[in-house]
């Protein structure tokens, strides 16, 4: 991107980050926070389609190798750990093109970004304010809840499978590993985090998150 650290943190002041774990509450109360305050909402998995075009084989190796599977590879035949240890976006790749399209857009309204793709380690250094940022992270029976509510028979990639139940339980079993990641780097890294159960409400959340961006 040809820019400094400095400038980039200048340019996205306007830029409040939400990330965190598969299942923890993340585009809804970014929507939420959207619609209360009219800010642009920018959802990280709506736009991984176009990232990933715009990447070459040397600038996403992970990404390209995964491409290049067939469904079962991905999904059934691997563990959670090497699917963890070779997801592409759980390791960074595409993120600038992130960081690229948020400088595209104007600096009002404020913008509110989320998604599993804000890795802590990547979005400190752009953070004005240790305010502008939060991770999400679902317990256990919080995300398996949110997935139950989310899953339909016969729909999601899970189902152009040949195992459609082991598959989903690699997903499962690969996200939880990812959430437990995230927990150790923002807590290493002093980043503020929300803790997400089936006990908290919506509106708990949104006043949580809220208050995280003392808004």
């Amino acid at each position: 991107m040809g820019t400094d650290v400095g400038e980039l943190r200048e340019r996205l002041r306007h830029v409040y980050w939400i990330g965190g774990g598969s299942g923890g509450g993340k585009s809804t109360m970014a929507r939420l926070l959207a619609e209360r305050y009219g800010w642009r909402l920018y959802a990280t998995d709506d736009v991984m389609p176009a990232h990933a075009g715009r990447t070459t084989p040397q600038e996403a190796p992970l990404l390209h190798a995964f491409m290049a599977m067939h469904m079962d590879e991905r999904w059934v035949n691997r563990s959670p750990e090497v699917m963890l240890e070779t997801f592409h976006w759980f390791h960074g790749e595409g993120f600038g093109l992130i960081v690229e399209d948020l400088l595209r857009l104007p600096r009002e309204p404020r913008v509110v970004v989320e998604g599993f793709r804000l890795l802590p380690h990547l979005v400190k250094p752009l953070l004005a304010a240790p305010e502008q940022a939060v991770w999400l992270l679902p317990a256990p029976d919080f995300r398996q809840a949110a997935f139950r509510i989310r899953s339909v028979p016969g729909e999601g990639f899970v189902w152009r499978t040949s195992d459609p139940d082991r598959a989903a339980r690699n997903v499962a079993t690969r996200d939880a590993l990812f959430t437990d990641g995230l927990r150790e780097e923002t807590a290493r890294l002093g980043l503020p985090t929300i803790p997400v159960d089936t006990t908290m409400t919506e509106d708990d959340l949104a006043e949580r998150v809220t208050k995280a961006f003392r808004l």
